[in-house]
């Protein structure tokens, strides 16, 4: 006989820093199909426009507001994914609550928590158990204490299958574009 597993609320292995907040709910010891995770984005955090070239993953917002992107544009800027324009029109959109954003393997994506208040979301990542592993090590840098070193994490990212496109970002929240 075999049981599933029935995580509570507020229930999970959680890293709290300056700069993030994950709750680890299903991880690669208990699913072969995915890591799912509850992360509260801060305002100002921008992940960067990224790709993976083996991981696919979801992203649901429970509570809040992000700027999303998943599409390959028409040009790639280093800078800024928020000007961004695919070939058949589409532009970052913002999610409110209830939005859900599939990245598969080889898509271009990003969020960014451009207002003054916290956004939960719902992440899940397959296959397991890579972005748990990515998660502790970045969390890990942002509690390090003084300035993060962006270093650290673009070779985190290197190692966890992370093609950052856009710098990663967290701080101030950032005005929405066109405000």
């Amino acid at each position: 006989m075999v049981d599933g597993l029935i995580i509570p609320p507020g229930q999970g292995r959680k890293f709290v820093t300056r700069a993030q907040e994950v709750t680890f709910k299903i991880t690669g010891a208990h699913a072969r199909a995915g890591s799912v995770f509850e992360v509260v984005v801060p305002p100002g955090f921008d992940v960067g426009a990224h790709v993976h070239s083996r991981s696919e993953e979801m992203f649901y917002v429970l509570d809040g507001e992000l700027e999303v992107l998943a599409f390959e544009p028409e040009r790639r800027t280093p800078d800024d994914w928020r000007d961004w324009r695919a070939a058949d029109g589409r532009r970052p959109v913002r999610a409110g609550a209830g939005s859900c954003m599939f990245v598969p393997p080889g898509c271009p994506h990003a969020f960014s928590n451009r207002t003054e208040s916290p956004t939960r979301m719902l992440f899940q990542s397959a296959p397991p158990p890579d972005h748990e592993r990515y998660f502790e090590e970045l969390l890990e840098i942002f509690d390090s204490g003084g300035t993060v070193d962006a270093d650290a994490v673009l070779r985190l990212r290197e190692k966890y299958d992370i093609d950052q496109i856009t710098p990663l970002r967290y701080g101030e929240p950032v005005p929405a574009a066109g405000s």
